[in-house]
């Protein structure tokens, strides 16, 4: 294999992370996303390893009835505000001494997005600092690089959020490419406003808005061949949970930070999800309620890739953000 062309330049130490206050012992993280809030605890050692006290995520839906229009209902703002006070709760049992929230893609692309950071911080004193895509694609890669055990061939990592939607080109050593798509699946579902249970003709339009859309994507990979896709949490975490509840156990990916699916699998609970119905999907083994609309546009989204690229190989990481966002923390000093 000819040897892939310079990788791209990453954007270390682009966050803020108040490097005089080093060496905290814990350490919150906060991923603000559009459909969840995540909350990881960490107890940071002397050589800046750590073990994972506590995790959580809040259904939030930040983008609901807004994301689109590009501002945050009243609601969805709301409902946000209430989720960061619950996890400024929980902060509190756990003596916290250092907190880093990240904002994406329904904060960083609303009209309203610095009057709900600033709201944040009136109602906890909790800063929040709005990333671009670009500079989540990067933290991705970095959770995703400790969870998965890469190696020297390019893999696709694909992250699908609920505003956007990131993929990276990468191996075990670098970036070679990497994008911020407005494709995440609550954005998607308010687009594509589907049937229950989906129709053909909705699923044509989709697949042809993605055609259309990831065409930066398709440049890349003739530059950056792969074979292997690497899903990150949410959306791949529940098509894991699917699969391990209908074919394998419930316990499967207990203590895992990585999984390999099978293809065939993936096909299968894809025929399953696109015909089933809302309430069908209530009932799904493995399937969280915060998931069930959502995972029709993710399955839609991932089948589109795997066909798209021939996909030979999937695996999941269950790292993604939030512990990319620690990492980059621990190396520039908290």
């Amino acid at each position: 294999m000819t040897s892939p062309p310079a990788p791209l330049q990453l954007e270390r130490g682009a966050l803020d992370f108040n490097n005089d206050n080093f060496f905290m012992s814990r350490i919150a993280i906060i991923d603000l996303g559009t459909n969840t809030f995540n909350l990881l605890i960490a107890e940071v050692n002397v050589d800046k390893t750590y073990e994972i006290l506590f995790e959580n995520k809040i259904s939030v839906k930040l983008g609901e009835g807004g994301i689109n229009k590009g501002f945050i209902a009243p609601a969805s703002f709301q409902r946000g505000i209430e989720a960061i006070k619950t996890y400024q709760q929980t902060i509190a049992k756990y003596n916290v001494e250092k907190i880093i929230a990240i904002a994406t893609s329904a904060i960083r692309g609303a009209s309203n997005g610095a009057e709900f950071v600033l709201k944040i911080k009136e109602e906890s004193d909790i800063d929040v600092q709005i990333i671009s895509g670009e500079k989540e694609a990067e933290l991705i890669y970095f959770g995703v690089h400790q969870a998965v055990k890469m190696d020297n061939e390019p893999s696709l990592i694909i992250d699908i959020g609920g505003g956007s939607t990131e993929f990276i080109i990468a191996n075990d050593t670098q970036i070679f490419w990497k994008h911020s798509f407005l494709l995440g699946a609550a954005r998607l579902l308010e687009i594509i406003n589907p049937s229950d249970p989906i129709t053909s003709v909705e699923i044509d339009t989709l697949l042809n808005y993605l055609k259309s859309e990831l065409q930066p994507l398709f440049d890349a990979i003739k530059k950056y061949p792969v074979v292997e896709l690497i899903g990150s949490s949410g959306s791949f975490d529940s098509l894991a949970d699917i699969i391990a509840a209908r074919y394998y156990s419930p316990t499967l990916l207990e203590g895992k930070t990585e999984f390999t699916y099978h293809l065939e699998d993936i096909k299968a609970i894809h025929h399953s999800i696109l015909k089933s119905t809302k309430a069908e999907r209530l009932q799904m083994k493995g399937l969280i309620e915060m998931r069930v609309d959502m995972i029709v546009i993710s399955s839609i989204l991932v089948d589109f890739i795997i066909q798209s690229f021939t996909i030979q190989k999937m695996r999941l990481s269950t790292y993604s953000l939030k512990e990319g966002v620690l990492s980059e923390s621990l190396k520039f000093k908290v």
